[in-house]
């Protein structure tokens, strides 16, 4: 990765699309650690975190972790997920973040320097094409390491620095608690809703 100590940051955190692909590598993020790995490298200005909520479920397995990221140092960013029934008849949501990332990283690149996009959806190659031409850098972390892999070519080719996750799972991960079994199921729902958002 290529940063400099006197570079403004910012971290854009697609929160759907990055379990996913730690999910697929096998392993969980720890959000004290991301941020810490990220302020070594410039000057972190924020760190924003998109997700969609269910907001009539008693209990969500996601609240601890938006709870905790509320509370140490990130800018949480959620709408509520839309429930929709699919032509088999299956209940499932939609929360598509795109637009609010988008406008964010817009209007956060006349502060900062770098921004880094925690997403491999090829719907933001245009967007980070229009950041660059600000005079803005852009960093991509998702991975092709997984089966399927999470990243669009055209994202990777237009983001001025590619991360793969996998090479970070040593410096922001910790060993997935879950049996692999639950991992691997829990995984092919998320691709399935990434499927169904677009």
């Amino acid at each position: 990765m290529t940063f400099y100590p006197t570079d403004r940051l910012a971290l854009f955190i697609d929160g759907a699309n990055l379990y996913s692909a730690a999910k697929g590598l096998g392993f969980d993020i720890d959000y004290r650690k991301l941020l810490e790995e990220f302020r070594k490298r410039g000057k972190l200005m924020r760190a924003y975190y998109y997700t969609a909520l269910v907001e009539d479920q008693e209990y969500s397995p996601i609240r601890p972790l938006v709870d905790w990221l509320d509370y140490n140092g990130f800018r949480l960013v959620t709408k509520p997920a839309r429930e929709y029934t699919d032509a088999q008849g299956r209940k499932r949501w939609r929360g598509d973040m795109d637009v609010e990332i988008a406008v964010d990283m817009m209007e956060m690149s006349a502060f900062v320097d770098h921004l880094v996009l925690f997403s491999g959806d090829g719907d933001f190659r245009v967007l980070v094409e229009a950041i660059q031409r600000k005079g803005c850098r852009v960093t991509v972390v998702s991975t092709v390491k997984s089966q399927p892999p999470m990243a669009s070519d055209d994202l990777r080719r237009q983001a001025d620095n590619f991360v793969d996750l996998a090479d970070l799972a040593e410096i922001i991960g910790r060993p997935s608690r879950i049996p692999r079994m639950i991992q691997e199921a829990r995984a092919s729902v998320e691709r399935e809703a990434d499927v169904d958002a677009d």
